[in-house]
């Protein structure tokens, strides 16, 4: 399979027009488009680290989520950021491309897969006009919003959570990555008991609280980070021949305090 030929079949899954409008992802980078594809490197981000495993690995092909070129390339020498990683890329022979807000929104993408993985039942797409990236469902059986926010972190295997609310839920609506300007379609809707974000907003989850939520913000990278396994399922899908590697190691960490050392 070429580079080409697995772009167009991810494309399928995830088309274009799906993408908002201020988007940038697809093919950002590629010398070759009918190269064969024996080796793709998944990861959320195309960070210095991911690129430099992409290249020294021997890979054809960087596969994120999150797009390398956001905003215009000014100039393409060492000195900034971005062009830098674009001619590690280039010199090794490496192609990026991302599939973003339209896998959000896709049909077995970052938000159905969340669903799936929290059990939600009866699931259909919402959000604002336009923009209907996040999911709505039902559990199984109403939950304490607290029990809730446990079973998150169980799920994504992360220490904790921000919660705010103390009700019982049941009907619950998410969306994987910045949820900030979802927070008004859920408690416009009225039927929505919490709303799951990645990244919420201090102010947004008190404001969300008040007007009759439970919210819960889990994190950018952990709500986004399952998705991986899914775009390695579409590679493997396209062509069971191609070596695919799934790198999720997050930049950004997170510092427990020393064991003894917070006054409870």
């Amino acid at each position: 399979m070429t580079v080409k030929e697995l772009y167009a079949y991810i494309e399928k899954k995830a088309p274009s027009c799906l993408s908002a409008g201020w988007d940038n992802d697809g093919m950002a980078c590629c010398t070759d488009e009918s190269r064969c594809v024996k080796k793709v490197l998944i990861a959320l981000d195309a960070t210095e680290r991911v690129v430099e495993k992409a290249v020294s690995g021997g890979f054809d092909v960087l596969l994120t989520h999150h797009p390398l070129l956001f905003k215009g390339v000014k100039e393409l020498t060492p000195r900034l950021t971005v062009s830098r990683k674009l001619l590690k890329l280039i010199a090794g022979g490496v192609t990026a491309m991302s599939f973003h807000t339209r896998l959000d929104a896709a049909d077995g993408g970052v938000n159905d897969v969340l669903a799936t993985l929290f059990g939600l039942q009866d699931v259909q797409k919402v959000g604002p006009e336009g923009e209907e990236m996040a999911r709505l469902g039902t559990l199984p059986a109403p939950v304490p919003a607290r029990d809730f926010a446990q079973t998150v972190c169980e799920k994504l295997n992360i220490p904790s959570v921000l919660l705010v609310g103390d009700r019982t839920v049941r009907r619950v609506m998410m969306l994987g990555g910045e949820g900030a300007d979802f927070v008004g379609a859920a408690t416009a809707r009225g039927d929505v008991d919490l709303f799951l974000a990645g990244r919420i907003g201090y102010h947004r989850m008190l404001d969300g609280a008040e007007e009759g939520l439970a919210l819960i913000e889990a994190g950018h990278f952990a709500t986004e980070r399952p998705v991986c396994y899914r775009l390695a399922e579409w590679v493997k899908e396209a062509d069971p021949a191609i070596e695919v590697e799934i790198d999720t190691e997050p930049t950004i960490k997170q510092v427990k305090a020393p064991e003894g050392s917070i006054e409870k």
